[in-house]
């Protein structure tokens, strides 16, 4: 048996961990620079007139109408009580993947001599004990199934956030309720495809032969039908995959002209996407800058460029990627223009013990032990607290760093940001 552990409305929920106040009342998270909605509390979910993507500043007046409080995006906060979320889902099952920033897998093979409902229960109260975040769990022999009794669990009032399909009957019962658009890596062609030959729900499609799924769906579509008759065939993943591609680009505060703040911005970006290179033990053999206007704008001369350059040995090294860096930036820069974003991408990505050496450069930088000293204070005393000069001061960056004029503190992460209560 497999249980798949989905947390409630996340990041709203995350914000209102520490705003208990808050509870019953509708909450909205806004995107990078407060541009719109990306997340919204059930309560925030009934106001069916609000919509995810519409501008902020065309819905102020009705957010404000309805007492809707609204939060900047704080993916720190998000991704440490994640890392919570998921450490207690540890005590429950030796194997557990983790999907995404709020979903994970968690493999109950030889779990059913216990009462798989009230386990489900337990995982479910003793996540909301241990960081007040709500989950729903749904149980089922594959992924596909476990993915759909989670949705059950949150969509059918009775099961009260918690639904186990173990029995045929149960299975069936599940699959008679699914739309076809409820099975999950069912991709809208495939909807399309089977909504045209009269199949609407998740049991037609389990009865269809499977001999026409495979050749219609490709293995993929038979990877479902499987899943969906019970039978486990997707894999379980408890390490993460390696990326083979970072990248990072925000939206700067406001536009800039001034190539010297740009490249403060850029130097910061390569900082976090190089940060996130080492943690998986990797080296990038390529690093690609762009910089865009706002195509949005009817009032801004409109350009944009981008520029790759191939290392001769690839990197980890944050210092050495900013020095390159610097220089691609130059490459594509232009005076004359208002600038609303800068991007970095790292491609080529290889393990760190297979790097390929150059015969006239040596492997190994002067740097790379300052390197590791900085990532073992950032570690320990939080993110940035010691960085390259070129990525600018708490004043500079103030040019350019994302508006969250409605940010909350970084309440588990940040000395200074931790919560006080009165006497």
């Amino acid at each position: 048996m497999i249980a798949m552990v989905d947390c409630n409305s996340f990041y709203a929920s995350c914000e209102q961990v520490f705003r208990p106040d808050l509870k019953g009342r509708p909450i909205a998270v806004l995107s990078n620079n407060d541009g719109c909605i990306i997340a919204k509390n059930a309560e925030a979910k009934a106001l069916t007139h609000i919509n995810y993507k519409e501008p902020l500043f065309k819905i102020k007046h009705i957010l404000k109408a309805n007492d809707v409080t609204t939060f900047s995006s704080n993916y720190t906060l998000y991704g440490d009580l994640s890392k919570r979320v998921m450490n207690v889902l540890r005590e429950f099952s030796p194997d557990v993947e983790v999907y995404s920033i709020d979903e994970s897998f968690l493999n109950l093979e030889g779990f059913t001599h216990l009462d798989l409902e009230d386990y489900g229960k337990q995982i479910k109260e003793r996540v909301y004990r241990l960081t007040g975040i709500p989950v729903g769990v749904g149980i089922a022999p594959s992924k596909v199934l476990a993915k759909l009794a989670n949705r059950m669990s949150k969509k059918i009032p009775r099961y009260n956030h918690v639904c186990v399909l173990q029995t045929e009957e149960d299975r069936i019962e599940a699959l008679q309720w699914a739309e076809v658009k409820d099975i999950w890596g069912l991709g809208k062609k495939h909807q399309q495809r089977l909504q045209s030959i009269g199949v609407y729900n998740a049991y037609q499609f389990s009865k269809l032969p499977v001999t026409w799924v495979r050749k219609e769906m490709t293995v993929v579509g038979e990877r479902l039908w499987r899943e969906l008759n019970g039978k486990s065939c997707i894999a379980f993943e408890t390490l993460p995959r390696k990326k083979k591609g970072i990248g990072t680009a925000k939206s700067f505060g406001k536009k800039l002209s001034d190539l010297s703040t740009i490249e403060e911005a850029c130097a910061y970006y390569i900082a976090e996407v190089t940060e996130v290179l080492r943690a998986q033990r990797c080296a990038t053999s390529c690093l690609q800058i762009f910089l865009t206007t706002n195509y949005h704008s009817a009032y801004d001369s409109q350009y944009a460029d981008k520029v790759t350059i191939n290392l001769p040995i690839p990197t980890n090294n944050t210092f050495t990627l900013i020095k390159e860096g610097k220089s691609a930036l130059k490459k594509i820069y232009k005076e004359g223009y208002r600038y609303k974003k800068v991007g970095v991408n790292l491609l080529g990505i290889v393990p760190e013990d297979e790097i390929q050496g150059n015969l006239f450069m040596p492997c190994t930088s002067k740097s790379d032990a300052l390197v590791k000293t900085v990532d073992s204070i950032n570690n320990r005393y939080g993110k940035a607290t010691i960085s390259s000069g070129r990525s600018g001061t708490k004043v500079s960056k103030k040019q350019w760093e994302l508006i969250k004029e409605e940010r909350s503190p970084r309440f588990t992460t940040q000395w200074d940001e931790l919560l006080e209560i009165g006497g």
